[in-house]
């Protein structure tokens, strides 16, 4: 993988395809995801060098104006992120619980990249607008200060876009909530 990340998100399925597409084509990019997601938008998530990235985002945001709903691109994201969107990462201990979640698919990644780049905290899962009716959600665990610490940035880090949606912080949560997201 590159240096940087980037994703679009689209309406409409017809637009995202071209739109990935698109930055395929623009750029050195790799497509890491491009897929449909609830209900009925489509994203798209690229990695190469900074400047390939951008380039290829930018002419995806610029095919179909009327069907963009977001995108972003981050230079040296986080490590953590690709293991929670996919699931793999192993937490065996949750002190405290952070939650966020947006109105969106991009918002959300934004959100864990600024989370876990602020504290000592360890994404735990990302879910990106499959079953939520588009809207995404991470979960974060760390000592509570940390996870505090990294949810206020990360409501900060969406919220000019209007695209926070809602957070919690559990200090030391019941047994019975960690198994059910571990």
């Amino acid at each position: 993988m590159g240096k940087a990340i980037g994703m679009i998100e689209f309406k409409t399925v017809s637009a995202g395809v071209t739109a990935a597409d698109r930055m395929v084509k623009t750029a050195s990019v790799e497509l890491l995801e491009a897929q449909v997601v609830c209900p009925g938008k489509y994203i798209a998530l690229i990695a190469g060098e900074l400047s390939a990235v951008r380039s290829a985002v930018d002419a995806a945001e610029a095919i179909y104006e009327e069907q963009f709903i977001d995108s972003f691109v981050l230079g040296n994201p986080h490590e953590s992120l690709f293991p929670a969107i996919y699931g793999t990462t192993r937490v065996e201990n949750v002190s405290a619980l952070g939650i966020l979640e947006t109105f969106d698919a991009a918002s959300i990644i934004v959100a864990a990249d600024a989370a876990a780049k602020t504290a000592i905290v360890d994404l735990i899962e990302m879910r990106i607008a499959k079953g939520m009716c588009g809207k995404s959600y991470f979960y974060i665990t760390g000592e509570v200060a940390a996870v505090e610490a990294a949810i206020e940035r990360a409501k900060a880090a969406v919220a000019p876009k209007g695209m926070f949606l809602d957070s919690s912080v559990i200090a030391h949560p019941d047994e019975q909530i960690c198994r059910s997201i571990l």
